[in-house]
């Protein structure tokens, strides 16, 4: 499927979703503004999401940058003006972070719980932060009419898992940001949704207490007999970031293969 020509900008853009997602959207016909976090022995992985944009003959511009922090945010998103240029603009907005502490919310050791500055920054990063990219992008007039934003949220914004509660409230409070904008941008007539995938082995699942066992379970589940894999999450936000789908939006859409139907 091929969009109409325009920027995908990718926060989270080196591994998992992100990384998948941008080299869908770029063999879809986007140019790609990737932001990721990356220290020395893992840059590779965003070397290589680089080159595959660029082998669909796609722009890649891709920060080492913290994602929530003000300036740096700035800067990114004044290097995409700059670039953009009077041609088309963003299309997609795809927010993949996953940057939280995975603590207990109590313990009897002080140290073993998560900090209030620990919840506030899981709270930033995996959530507020869309908020914060979304304005940033409106504000400069940056954003297509039709375009769309997503954002990664999890079962957990729901459920419970051993030491999940800081990310599993920045979980709930993405899905809450979603739905405000989905409609304070529907007069742009820009949509917004948050994707709910299934279970996925990703380096974000492998640090959450217990992931073997959410593996296990999910192969057994699956309609499908396996787990999710980023291609399919990154198939399905090609497919609904098409024209087709301007009417969907304010929604959390699951793309599990059927994994939640099954007790």
């Amino acid at each position: 499927m091929e969009l109409e020509p325009g920027w995908c900008v990718v926060l989270g853009a080196s591994s998992g979703f992100g990384a998948a997602s941008a080299r869908a959207f770029a063999q879809a016909g986007l140019n790609i503004l990737g932001v990721h976090l990356d220290r020395k022995e893992t840059l590779p992985n965003a070397h290589a999401v680089i080159e595959d944009v660029e082998k669909t003959g796609r722009q890649a511009i891709f920060l080492n940058i913290n994602a929530a922090d003000e300036e740096k945010r700035s800067e990114a998103l004044s290097q995409l003006a700059s670039a953009i240029d009077g041609g088309p603009r963003v299309r997609v907005l795809l927010h993949s972070l996953a940057f939280g502490t995975l603590k207990p919310l109590v313990s009897q050791d002080a140290k073993a719980a998560v900090s209030s500055k620990q919840m506030a920054m899981t709270l930033e990063v995996m959530a507020s932060s869309l908020v914060d990219w979304t304005q940033g992008v409106v504000q400069r007039d940056l954003f297509e009419p039709d375009a769309s934003v997503f954002a990664m949220t999890s079962a957990g914004s729901s459920r419970v898992w051993p030491s999940y509660g800081p990310v599993s409230a920045a979980k709930a409070a993405l899905e809450s940001y979603v739905r405000q904008l989905a409609m304070e941008l529907a007069p742009k007539q820009i949509r917004a949704n948050a994707i709910c995938a299934g279970v996925t082995d990703t380096a974000a699942l492998r640090k959450i207490p217990g992931n073997v066992e959410m593996i296990e379970d999910a192969q057994r589940r699956n309609p499908s007999g396996r787990l999710t894999t980023p291609v399919d999450v990154a198939d399905a936000m090609v497919a609904l970031a098409s024209a087709r789908c301007r009417w969907v939006t304010g929604n959390v859409i699951r793309v599990d293969g059927g994994e939640e139907i099954v007790a």
